[in-house]
């Protein structure tokens, strides 16, 4: 018996993996989280499979259910939205399976800061401008966010910057942005990524919340800041140069070409000669 955390994807139902779909396809017993996994998600599900939504089960009515599928030697598939290892909840729950002495496994999945990032058409990051992606939260009654780990420390780096949940305290979280990054820096509001009423706002700190009504963005949203957001020509990367050399392709700038790997003949065996 085993259990599989699935990462569901940030909501379309075609942005599962492969993988994903057919162990759906393939276990007795399902718990998703319907608050956040679209149910359009469960058409990869056999018909006869038991499903849970667990937005209406605590973590201890979770636990009975993977008891329960211990002792009937089922399978189960946890759905989480996005990639599990990615604000999953998924830890608390492995520490009680091993407890159990129940295996599971770690299914990736599209996280919904790769699939915002697709609907702005953008690049996180972009050569000369950042290098680097942060992902960050704010603070909620679930979960406090550590002081070092603040969105006004984060700042500080200037780079590009992924902040789920952060419809609820959006007017803080700008003030705190604004901080170290100039007011004319790109930012993004995109609610419910993928999804058939996906929302996308995009402005610049200085402007986004004369723009927006708050109650508009409290559930879903990912607020996504930085210069790379911007559409504007810049510095192409080196990688896909004509002049660029590198161990798959000579560049045009090489005066010498870059020695060859010699092939090794593939060993045959001679008739008569003993296996």
């Amino acid at each position: 018996m085993k259990v599989y955390f699935i990462g569901a994807g940030p909501g379309a139902a075609d942005l599962i993996t492969l993988r994903g779909s057919r162990i759906l396809g393939n276990v007795p017993m399902v718990l998703y989280a319907g608050s956040l996994v679209p149910t359009e998600m469960l058409q990869h599900c056999r018909p006869d499979a038991e499903k849970f939504d667990t937005a209406e089960l605590s973590l201890d009515a979770q636990e009975a259910l993977y008891r329960r599928a211990q002792l009937e030697g089922k399978d189960v598939a946890r759905l989480h939205s996005g990639d599990p290892s990615i604000y999953g909840a998924t830890a608390e729950q492995m520490r009680r399976l091993e407890k159990l002495g129940i295996a599971y496994e770690i299914i990736p999945g599209v996280s919904s800061f790769t699939a915002a990032a697709a609907a702005l058409g953008s690049e996180l990051t972009r050569p000369l401008v950042s290098q680097s992606v942060i992902l960050t939260r704010v603070s909620g009654r679930a979960s406090a966010v550590p002081e070092l780990e603040s969105v006004l420390r984060f700042a500080e780096h200037q780079a590009t910057m992924c902040i789920f949940l952060s419809g609820q305290r959006l007017k803080q979280t700008v003030a705190d942005l604004l901080v170290h990054y100039p007011a004319d820096t790109p930012a993004a509001l995109v609610r419910r990524a993928s999804w058939p009423d996906q929302a996308i706002h995009r402005s610049t700190l200085g402007t986004l919340m004369s723009e927006v009504q708050n109650k508009a963005w409290l559930l879903t949203t990912l607020l996504l800041v930085g210069r790379a957001l911007a559409h504007e020509d810049g510095v192409e990367s080196s990688l896909y140069a004509a002049g660029f050399t590198h161990i798959f392709r000579d560049g045009t700038d090489r005066k010498t070409r870059r020695p060859r790997k010699a092939r090794v003949a593939p060993v045959t065996q001679a008739a008569g000669d003993p296996t």
